[in-house]
């Protein structure tokens, strides 16, 4: 009952076969604003980067090298760090302070429409990235807006309707990292000392070129390579020293949930996730991370000596309805990268007993904490939707999706009611809310325990997985800015296809 055998998910799927071009026809082109914008003269930035979605070539594998899409830019104003390239890779990192003001002019040297979504920040609608200011090829956006953040790790990315998946897939992503003062209090390491790893998974052919959701089972199950890239790097590994590291991780797959853990069996030390840094570090035998989720580990070294590696590992675990095919299944085991001892280093620093301060949204203070607003992610029948909605109109919103602003108010996310369940990575644009609650269905445990003690529910968070069967309520608050927002499934196939919806936020 709870998995759906291959020959059956065939056959389901067959029955949407018109829908194999979704990610390029199903939206017709003429609905695309190519709005472009400028510079406002009135707004002046602390930091000013030029920012481009460019075709470009790189090295990936031995052999030929790999075409792929990249952001590239440079720093027109502010701090030489605000704009870098994670050091020996081809990703692009925005470093900025809580309270700045960022300006940034992407253009789209892309064949195809692109827009850029500032992923878990706090923004005004028109600067969230929403697919209706796509821009065309050759045309330009302006991004302006202020740093309304808590520090933490947050990326950016494409937000096109239709061609997310692969335009991500392809390349085009980067870190946006915030920090501030209750941060520095922290005390954290830094520098040399704070590492960020980026976990793709990718699928090459003989020639050494990106494959991507080549019919519609692999846009429905969610599109998996068969080799796991970190910063753009096969069989990746990092030197460190005998000393404490703050490490930043991302997934940045489309599809490709991680069950992580040490292959030494020692716990996890986790002191950030989404919205930034917990309370208090807390520890856990692996830590399950979704599509788009971030984590900040604490680790320490000390004890080892040069010359000792360690390998983070996916552990197996169910995932409930997932065929590999010639890429690796959802829930296979499998090495992720290694970290290799190579210098001694006397630089003692003790883990923070209390990393930062989070006020808890209260249950009754919510104006519909006796009616959740609830949200069912299903699929079947070659077709994924919302509570039976797909996004179909760039600016559609359903009554039941239209908020107050400055109101608090429960959301649930309903995983039970669908012909093939999988796990869903519910994001909800604009806002960082707080985990009330999860509920899942006894017949589905199974699937649920073999990741339960790895969920992160602690703190802030902007994309919480929903795993078969099971309903999660989330607390969150609409504050400052009116609009248009998306909230999807961060499986990106499944968002492309139509697992996203708007709501509004009305004063």
């Amino acid at each position: 009952m709870l998995n759906v055998d291959r020959r059956k998910f065939i056959q389901t799927i067959a029955a949407g076969g018109a829908l194999l071009a979704a990610g390029k026809s199903a939206f017709p082109a003429e609905m695309a604003h190519g709005a472009a914008s400028e510079a406002n003269p009135d707004f002046k930035p602390d930091v000013e980067i030029e920012l481009a979605a460019t075709p470009g070539e790189l090295p990936l594998l031995p052999g030929a090298s790999t075409r792929v899409w990249q952001f590239k830019g440079s720093l027109i104003k502010g701090d030489p760090a605000a704009f870098q390239m994670l050091p020996g890779t081809a990703l692009p990192v925005i470093r900025v302070r809580n309270g700045q003001k960022l300006r940034i002019h992407f253009a789209n040297h892309l064949n195809e429409d692109s827009i850029v979504h500032w992923h878990g920040l706090h923004l005004p609608h028109q600067m969230d990235g929403h697919p209706m200011y796509a821009i065309r090829p050759g045309q330009r956006f302006v991004y302006e807006f202020q740093v309304d953040n808590r520090a933490g790790t947050y990326w950016f990315h494409p937000h096109p309707h239709g061609r997310t998946g692969e335009q991500v897939y392809r390349g085009l992503a980067g870190l946006f990292i915030v920090s501030d003062d209750e941060e520095q209090a922290a005390a954290l390491p830094s520098g040399e000392f704070d590492l960020a790893w980026v976990l793709q998974d990718r699928l090459f052919d003989h020639n050494n070129q990106l494959v991507y959701a080549r019919n519609m089972m692999e846009r429905m199950q969610g599109f998996l390579g068969d080799r796991v890239l970190i910063n753009g790097k096969p069989d990746f590994v990092q030197p460190v020293a005998t000393t404490a590291y703050r490490i930043r991780l991302l997934n940045g797959s489309n599809s490709r949930i991680y069950k992580l853990a040490w292959d030494d069996g020692r716990p996890l030390t986790v002191i950030g996730n989404d919205g930034g840094l917990l309370e208090r570090p807390v520890k856990r035998p692996y830590v399950t991370l979704a599509p788009a989720e971030r984590v900040e580990l604490w680790m320490n070294f000390s004890d080892r000596s040069v010359g000792d590696q360690i390998t983070l590992r996916s552990l197996p675990f169910n995932a409930g309805m997932s065929m590999g095919g010639a890429a690796t299944a959802n829930g296979s085991a499998f090495p992720v990268l290694r970290v290799r001892v190579d210098r001694k280093l006397a630089k003692p620093h003790a883990l923070p007993a209390r990393l930062s301060h989070i006020s808890r949204y209260r249950l009754e203070d919510a104006v519909n904490h006796r009616s959740p607003r609830t949200f069912s992610p299903a699929m079947g029948m070659g077709r994924v939707s919302l509570n039976g909605r797909t996004f179909e109109k760039m600016d559609e919103v359903a009554d039941n999706e239209i908020v107050k602003l400055n109101t608090l108010e429960v959301w649930e996310f309903a995983n039970d009611a669908s012909m093939m369940m999988m796990a869903h990575p519910i994001h909800v644009h604009n806002l960082q809310f707080q985990v009330l609650e999860r509920r899942a269905d006894p017949r589905f445990a199974a699937i649920r325990d073999s990741l339960g003690a790895g969920f992160l529910d602690e703190g802030w968070k902007d994309v919480v997985l929903v795993m078969p069967g099971e309903r999660v309520k989330l607390l969150m608050k609409f504050t400052d800015h009116t609009g248009l927002y998306l909230y999807h499934c961060h499986i990106l196939e499944h968002e492309d296809m139509g697992m996203m919806r708007n709501y509004l936020v009305r004063a």
